[in-house]
């Protein structure tokens, strides 16, 4: 839950950025987030990268 918090903080600060400077630049910050705390989950599991990577993509039968 505190995660998903994070990330919701994250995107309403990044719009208000976004349309404050008019740039749009800043909207791309949450996804960049999300994909940075994903590689860290999949860096953090105590198996081999490209092994996690082969698995995670095996699993869709």
């Amino acid at each position: 839950m505190t995660w998903v918090l994070i990330f919701a903080a994250i995107t309403v600060l990044s719009v208000v950025i976004a349309l404050n400077k008019k740039r749009p630049i800043f909207l791309v910050v949450p996804f960049l987030s999300v994909f940075i705390f994903m590689l860290v989950k999949i860096i953090m599991i105590p198996v081999p990268f490209w092994e996690t990577i082969r698995f995670i993509f095996n699993l869709r039968g």
